[in-house]
């Protein structure tokens, strides 16, 4: 069990087979955060904001039988396509970081395998999963945007 949760914390960080959601999102200019080049559906600041409200879901769910979820999918994502400053945008890195220790700090304590009670059949091993995929998913959203902004390595 302890090298599963091990190899969990790295697939959760991010960085293994790809860039992770940090190093995405370092150094960029912050009056490029809510460009959407070429007709792209979000910003950059939109898909941090929705990393950040879907793996807080993701937590809540997974430690609290009273959570409950944002509405689908308007809950899940930011209308405005730029942060209003500079402290909105690192308050929201910052809330990603501390969820994401958090959760990991939670399948540290409890048994991955269990269903979670109020679930429908969900496991902590199901969530782990699915905040690592979501995670990736929209962290490679971010680097294609900052490619086509010209402000990618």
């Amino acid at each position: 069990m302890k090298a599963l949760i091990e190899e969990l914390k790295k697939l959760l960080s991010g960085g293994g087979a790809h860039v992770g959601l940090k190093e995405a999102t370092e150094n960029i200019p912050f009056t490029l955060l809510g460009e959407r080049p070429h007709g792209l559906p979000y910003s950059i600041w939109q898909l941090v904001e929705h990393i950040r409200i879907a793996q807080w879901d993701m937590l809540e769910f997974s430690k609290d039988a009273n959570h409950q979820s944002p509405k689908w999918p308007d809950g899940y994502w930011p209308k405005e396509t730029a942060p209003e400053t500079q402290s909105s945008w690192a308050e929201s890195l910052k809330q990603i970081e501390d969820d994401l220790e958090a959760f990991i700090e939670l399948i540290q304590q409890r048994d991955l395998f269990e269903p979670i009670a109020h679930g429908t059949g969900q496991t902590l091993l199901r969530e782990a999963f699915q905040i690592a995929d979501h995670n990736a998913y929209h962290t490679a959203e971010i680097i294609v945007i900052r490619r086509l902004l010209a402000i990618w390595k």
